[in-house]
């Protein structure tokens, strides 16, 4: 499957000739022409990376984010603002907010193309480092694996539920909100809560560190 930018810009020209270039270079494309569209996408379709711009009519790039940030599963999400307010105080704000890279407009799309590779060669980079130390067990050993998993759970004092328990097993293999919720059959909005409740139990902030004590304390 291919990864999947989100393109968040209210000039539709931009958000075309942004879409066109990665589209022909491989990933899956979503567009928005202001926040609150794009924010919605973001909790739909779980994409992979955002690139947004600032100026956007009812929801600016700047409240976009800091909503997007608000979630704790979209926490590591690769934010780019794309924007012509290039001020310090502006950068300063996007940096605040959580993006990862701030680019002033005009832009060259090759420039733009070589951000968002290494941001989203960096975030599955962090996954396969999850996934080496921690392998997924074949179906075989699935029963046996599960059995394990509770007894850890038993002696860290930590009390999932059996659905809980899939949803990290899951998230261990990188796998987002969406694609989670068609294995288990529920909406990503379902499978975000127990997202939550995990990080809750787990007290931890986000996914990489929800992977982190999972794996420190033998759950996956």
């Amino acid at each position: 499957m291919p990864l999947t930018i989100l393109i968040a810009d209210d000039d539709l020209g931009t958000r075309l000739s942004i879409g066109d270039y990665f589209e022909t270079v491989g990933y899956s494309v979503l567009r928005a022409e202001n926040g609150q569209e794009a924010l919605k996408m973001v909790e739909k379709f779980q994409p992979h990376l955002i690139v947004t711009d600032v100026m956007m009519p009812q929801m600016d790039g700047y409240e976009f984010i800091r909503q997007v940030r608000q979630q704790p599963v979209f926490r590591l999400l690769p934010v780019v603002f794309l924007t012509a307010r290039t001020e310090t105080h502006e950068r300063i704000r996007g940096y605040q907010l959580g993006c990862d890279v701030y680019l002033p407009k005009p832009f060259e799309l090759q420039e733009l193309g070589a951000v968002v590779r290494h941001l989203l060669e960096r975030l599955q980079m962090i996954e396969m480092e999850w996934r080496s130390r921690s392998p997924l067990p074949n179906s075989a050993d699935h029963a046996a694996l599960k059995n394990t998993n509770l007894a850890a759970l038993a002696a860290i004092k930590v009390k999932f539920t059996k659905r809980e328990q899939e949803v990290v097993m899951l998230l261990s293999d990188g796998l987002s909100n969406a694609q989670i919720g068609d294995r288990l059959h529920l909406s990503p909005r379902t499978v975000e809560k127990y997202v939550s409740s995990l990080l809750d139990k787990t007290d931890t902030s986000n996914r990489a560190e929800l992977m982190r004590f999972a794996i420190d304390h033998h759950l996956v």
